[in-house]
């Protein structure tokens, strides 16, 4: 038998799937496609997602392929540059093609041992007290001890749960792609400017090679969502916008996105659970969602490992739910209001004008930016009132007198002890969480304990504390 089937070769999938391996679980990616998408979607790494590219070892990975960036209309298209004192060692996002970060992650789903199979459709699911079944388009069945779907918006495993997805419908709809653009690259450049001073979802970016991301309002909401656009319909939209359709030809790929926001009612249901897309969708204000996706599988990828091992703690597989829930919900609230602020009626652009003032002052700036790259998600581990600040945070890198820097320690995906007493100790949990005697002058309490999505769940120096924390988190010891 499968530990883990993951339904869905997208990043939220590859993450996960990679995660799982870290702790020797036994995991088969079904995709769907028989070939990588070349669509684009998303355009590269918030600050939280560098920092766990980062605390795997990928980071470099991703940096050779990528530029940063520190400045642009993350909230509601208002370009501010980042605020100083956001809390973490990496300040700035990496921009890149979604294609990029799925082939990345994919490579080092395989490289730690992660089975891919493409152009596998799952049609049916069932599930038990000792499993899930699985029936594939071509007849094969599978079956594994749990299930996790991220298979998208339009997830077959959250219809198959009969999970509830509440939410609003898509008001607005708006076309985007890449193809060729044969106007003079100035003209293009000077139109794009112009249309923006009332347009926000209007663009027209080179990629390379005569070829544009082009980004355009549609002419109403389709009936068939799934059906993509054609040319034509691009040329219209342009021309009505523009006065120009810029010459547009030879598309690589043409897509069309709604302003649809809804979620899914429950995260698990038995040994089934859902992450990604298929737990929530949003506009794509912002540039959170494979963001989320890939934070949804950093949280759920030791806890299911915990669980197939068999020393996950009570209630450890269902705090995936409770944790990522909210911040789920949190992300939904943030894009409904960026996208009032994109719209070029009166009201949204004094309202634009408004906020863009507010941003100038850094307590602002800094609260959003934290929002949108997720640098400020504190989860409720139990700290209570009057806790310290650290519990619930990741904890940012920082720099070690013997051993580094933190993330360094991080790359194999277990908890970690970091005690500068030296009297402390990890009592017979050494199999899933390294104890570290050292010290850093950016770190004034005298140990922490990090879950291995590094958060921090624990912090202080007397050692009965101490090992409630790690039963918490980490089982029974030799368990």
């Amino acid at each position: 038998m499968i530990d883990v089937i993951v339904v869905g070769g997208g990043p939220t999938g590859l993450m996960l799937a990679a995660e799982l391996r870290l702790h020797d679980v036994h995991v088969v990616v079904l995709e769907r496609l028989a070939e990588p998408t070349p669509q684009s979607r998303g355009q590269g790494l918030h600050a939280r997602s560098v920092e766990i590219m980062d605390q795997r070892g990928l980071l470099e990975r991703f940096a050779a392929v990528s530029k940063r960036f520190s400045v642009g209309g993350l909230f509601g298209g208002i370009v501010k540059p980042w605020p100083d004192g956001l809390d973490t060692a990496h300040p700035y996002g990496l921009a890149h093609p979604q294609p990029v970060t799925e082939r990345l992650l994919n490579e080092w789903a395989v490289e730690v041992g992660a089975e891919i199979r493409r152009g596998c459709e799952v049609v049916g699911l069932s599930q038990d007290e000792e499993g899930v079944s699985v029936e594939l388009a071509d007849g094969t069945r599978l079956r594994s001890r749990y299930l996790v779907g991220c298979d998208g918006g339009r997830s077959l495993v959250r219809k198959q749960l009969g999970v509830g997805f509440p939410g609003e419908p898509a008001t607005v709809e708006t076309l985007l792609g890449e193809m060729e653009l044969t106007e003079d690259p100035a003209r293009i450049d000077a139109v794009v400017e112009e249309v923006r001073r009332t347009q926000l979802r209007f663009g027209a970016a080179p990629v390379g090679e005569g070829t544009y991301r082009v980004i355009v309002p549609a002419d109403g909401v389709a009936e068939d969502r799934t059906s993509p656009p054609t040319l034509e319909e691009f040329g219209k939209q342009l021309r009505a916008f523009a006065g120009t359709d810029f010459g547009a030809r030879a598309p690589r790929w043409l897509s069309r996105f709604g302003d649809a926001t809804r979620q899914a009612e429950r995260y698990r249901v038995g040994r089934v659970l859902l992450a990604g897309d298929a737990a929530h969708i949003h506009p794509p204000t912002g540039g959170q969602g494979l963001n989320l996706g890939v934070q949804d599988a950093f949280n759920l990828g030791w806890k299911l490992a915990a669980e197939v091992a068999g020393w996950a703690p009570e209630g450890l597989l269902d705090s995936y739910h409770t944790e990522r829930h909210p911040v789920g919900a949190r992300v939904l609230d943030n894009t409904r209001a960026a996208i009032t602020l994109l719209g070029a009626e009166p009201g949204p652009t004094a309202l634009r004008e408004l906020f863009s003032r507010l941003m100038d002052f850094e307590e602002v700036n800094r609260y959003l930016t934290g929002m949108i790259t997720a640098v400020e998600v504190r989860y409720d581990v139990g700290f209570g009132e009057g806790g310290h600040d650290l519990l619930g945070r990741r904890m940012r890198d920082v720099a070690l007198k013997e051993r580094g820097r933190l993330y360094g320690l991080l790359h194999g995906g277990r908890g970690l002890l970091l005690d500068s007493t030296g009297r402390l100790s990890v009592a017979g949990r050494a199999d899933r969480v390294d104890h570290v005697v050292d010290v850093s002058e950016e770190v004034d309490v005298p140990a922490v304990l990090l879950r291995p999505d590094g958060h921090v769940v624990w912090v202080g120096e007397e050692q009965g504390n101490l090992d409630v924390a790690l039963s918490r988190w980490f089982g029974a010891a030799g368990g």
